[in-house]
C-alpha cells in the first residue's frame, strides 16, 4: 500500500472540499477500497474518512417513502422494519450480498460505487482499460466467466458486482447528492452508472468532491417483490445472474411489472422489454419466456460467460413464477 493522508471530517462541506483536490477519496467501510489500496489499483494521496458525518439514518419522506443515509450500514438496511415490510427485495438483495461481517461494515453510498470483481481489474499484470486506460482489455479473449453481456463496449465487458443496487434499481431509488460548492442535486439511479465507451475508467457521473448523502425511495410499487440471485456456491460469492422483479397481477394477466438484473451489465440492468413484454400478459410460462427473450434480445457473450444469456432468461422466468405463485 503506497503512503496517503488521512483525514477525518465532521461536517459535510469540509469533507466535500477535500476530496475535490486531486488523487482524493471519501472512506467510509472501506470494504473495497482498502482491498484495492493494498492492491495498489486504488493509490489515492489523500483519504477523507466520512463516518463522523450525520447520514446514518433512516426516515420516512413526505411522500411515504424512506430515506436512507448513505452511512446506513447495510446489515442495519436489510434489518430496518420499515424496508422489510415495505421493500422486502430490497432486504433479501442485502442478505443474499457477502457475508455478516461485510455487511456489518458496508455502506449504503459505498455499495453503489463498489467496483468491479473482474479478475482482470485485479490483476495488475494484465490490461485493463478500467484500471489504465488506453491499455487494453484483457476479458475479451480472456477468462471472461463472469462479465457482462449487455450494454458493454470493446473497451471493457466488466459487470458491476452490487446486489443491493438491483434491487434499487428496481424501486426506482433516486440519489440524493451534495458538491464541494454546495449544490444539490437528485440522479435516478439509473443514471448514477456511464456506460464504459471509450473511458470505462470513468464509471459514474459523480463529479470530483461530489458526495452521496442519501438515497430516497418512493412509495413501494403494488404487487409481489422477489430477488433471485444464481451463484456459484450458496453464501459469500458474486451474482452470476440475479433477478429483481416486482409484480402486481389480477385474473390471470399482470397489471404492472418491474424487472432489473444483476452480475449482466456495467450497470444494474432495468429491462424496459421485459417490462413491456409483460404488460397485461398472462401468467403462463410461455409469457415468462417472452419477457426473457426480449430482456436478452441485445446480449452478445464473449466465450466463457455465453452461458449468462440463457441463464438470465431462466432465472427470469423461475422469478416471475415465483412472484406470481405460478410455480
Amino acid at each position: 500500500m503506497k503512503p496517503f493522508h488521512y483525514e477525518r471530517s465532521s461536517d459535510v462541506s469540509s469533507a466535500c472540499a477535500v476530496a475535490a483536490r486531486p488523487a482524493s477519496k471519501f472512506v467510509a467501510g472501506g470494504t473495497n477500497l482498502i482491498d484495492l489500496m493494498k492492491l495498489e489499483i486504488e493509490t489515492p494521496a489523500q483519504i477523507i474518512d466520512i463516518n463522523a458525518l450525520p447520514l446514518g439514518g433512516i426516515e420516512e419522506t413526505p411522500e411515504q417513502g424512506l430515506r436512507i443515509g448513505a452511512l446506513v450500514t447495510n446489515s442495519a438496511l436489510a434489518a430496518d422494519m420499515n424496508v422489510r415490510r415495505k421493500y422486502p427485495l430490497l432486504s433479501q438483495a442485502i442478505l443474499a450480498g457477502a457475508s455478516g461481517q461485510l455487511r456489518n461494515k458496508a455502506t449504503t453510498g459505498g455499495n453503489l460505487l463498489q467496483r468491479t470483481r473482474c479478475p482482470y481489474f485485479y490483476d495488475t499484470t494484465k490490461p485493463c482499460n478500467k484500471r489504465q486506460p488506453g491499455s487494453g482489455c484483457a476479458a475479451l479473449e480472456g477468462l471472461n466467466r463472469m462479465n457482462a453481456v449487455l450494454g458493454v463496449s470493446d473497451n471493457c465487458i466488466a459487470a458491476h458486482p452490487s446486489d443491493m443496487a438491483v434491487a434499487m434499481t428496481a424501486l426506482d431509488a433516486r440519489i440524493e447528492t451534495i458538491a464541494a460548492d454546495g449544490a444539490t442535486r437528485t440522479i435516478p439511479i439509473d443514471g448514477l452508472y456511464r456506460a464504459p465507451g471509450d473511458t470505462p475508467n470513468i464509471e459514474t457521473v459523480l463529479q470530483p468532491g461530489e458526495l452521496i448523502k442519501s438515497v430516497v425511495l418512493p412509495p413501494p410499487p403494488p404487487g409481489r417483490q422477489i430477488y433471485r440471485k444464481v451463484r456459484d456456491r450458496a453464501s459469500y460469492a458474486f451474482a452470476l445472474v440475479s433477478v429483481a422483479a416486482i409484480v402486481a397481477h389480477e385474473k390471470n394477466h399482470v397489471q404492472d411489472a418491474r424487472v432489473a438484473f444483476g452480475g449482466i451489465s456495467y450497470k444494474p440492468w432495468r429491462s424496459a422489454q421485459a417490462e413491456s413484454t409483460l404488460s397485461g400478459a398472462s401468467l403462463t410460462r410461455s409469457s415468462y419466456d417472452a419477457a426473457g427473450t426480449a430482456a436478452l434480445k441485445n446480449a452478445r457473450g464473449y466465450g466463457h460467460n455465453n452461458f449468462k444469456i440463457p441463464l438470465a432468461r431462466r432465472t427470469l422466468r423461475a422469478a416471475l413464477a415465483e412472484v406470481t405463485g405460478t410455480i
